[in-house]
């Protein structure tokens, strides 16, 4: 009597899990492509700096908004802020890179 109970109960339980496992892989096929890893500029710095170059080091468009540059110009400055452990050259270069986008120059290039 026991037996027929949970063979029926086994085969019910395979069935429902089945299903999910079916919808789940669905699901998972139908969502976007998003990539993995961001790529980062493999090259170094140019000897003077073009806006492309500052785009590329604040990770915005050569012509992107005012209020867009200035907002990657505090996230790239909190992560290497020489007060806070980062480098003087990276942080120069950040703020080279937002003087050249908004396009206020102060007596050339970096002091680097």
């Amino acid at each position: 009597m026991a037996t027929p109970l949970i063979t029926g109960l086994s085969v019910a339980a395979a069935a429902m899990s089945g299903r999910y496992l079916i919808r789940a892989w669905q699901a998972f096929k139908a969502r976007p492509a998003v990539p993995r890893a961001r790529r980062f500029y493999p090259g170094g710095f140019e000897r003077e700096m073009t806006r492309r170059e500052a785009a590329l080091i604040l990770g915005v468009r050569e012509h992107a908004a005012l209020e867009k540059i200035k907002e990657a110009h505090r996230r790239g400055m909190v992560a290497n802020h020489p007060d806070g452990g980062g480098s003087h050259y990276l942080a120069s270069k950040i703020n080279e890179a937002k003087d050249m986008l908004i396009g206020r120059q102060k007596g050339g290039s970096s002091v680097f």
